[in-house]
């Protein structure tokens, strides 16, 4: 495949992530025009951000991501559903939501569905997509499978392996393993440390459907080749 064929390739897969505690309205205005430029799959913004990203990205086909729970999944399900709502509500279509890590850890498997579940429920009547925020880097081989089977089961649309903001990001032998539990019904996200075309193209080729990435002009005009 040659270098434009990648680009295309990896552009329609992306999910750009403007989440840093920094990132203001010049960085997400920034962000929708990247977007525009590429014809990326969607913006991921924070709560405060959503009706902006909104606006920016009006009739371009380009969805508008968001996060809730995030970014450690220690809060209610009430104030998730709620952050889920106003998001909704302001335009966002699609959610991607922080599991209870510590809930998991704790085997309190009817948690960590319930919650999962219940906004999968109401995202899905509102036509939106949920997903779900597993934190790889803090689970061991047999939590991982653990969290995709109950994602999967509660109505994830998506399993995503980090935030971002945790002790480590993906990694193409966590793709592989969350792969091979899920049905070919529920998709993969990969995020975190992916900063080079040849870092998402291997991803894809692990099973990945969406890229979670802040660096998506670098790698897709080809400035960021380096090795992992």
């Amino acid at each position: 495949m040659d270098n434009n064929s990648q680009i295309e390739q990896v552009a329609g897969k992306i999910d750009h992530a403007v989440l840093s505690p920094s990132d203001g309205d010049h960085e997400v205005i920034k962000a929708c025009s990247i977007a525009r430029k590429f014809s990326i799959a969607s913006v991921c913004v924070k709560p405060c951000h959503v009706q902006m990203a909104v606006h920016e990205l009006a009739d371009t086909g380009i969805a508008v991501c968001t996060v809730v729970g995030f970014p450690h999944g220690g809060t209610t399900t009430g104030i998730k559903y709620a952050e889920a709502i106003e998001a909704i509500k302001y335009g966002a279509s699609e959610i991607d939501m922080v599991i209870n890590i510590g809930k998991l850890k704790d085997q309190n498997e009817s948690y960590v569905y319930t919650e999962i579940e219940f906004l999968s429920t109401f995202i899905h009547q509102s036509k939106g997509l949920l997903k779900v925020i597993i934190e790889t880097s803090l689970l061991d081989e047999k939590q991982k499978i653990l969290a995709c089977k109950i994602a999967e089961a509660a109505g994830a649309d998506y399993v995503k392996t980090s935030t971002g903001f945790s002790s480590g990001g993906a990694t193409i032998e966590d793709v592989k393993l969350i792969k091979s539990v899920l049905s070919p019904n529920t998709k993969i996200k990969a995020s975190g440390g992916i900063k080079t075309l040849k870092q998402a193209v291997d991803f894809i080729k692990a099973g990945c459907d969406r890229i979670g990435t802040s660096r998506t002009e670098e790698m897709l005009n080809g400035q960021s080749e380096g090795e992992y």
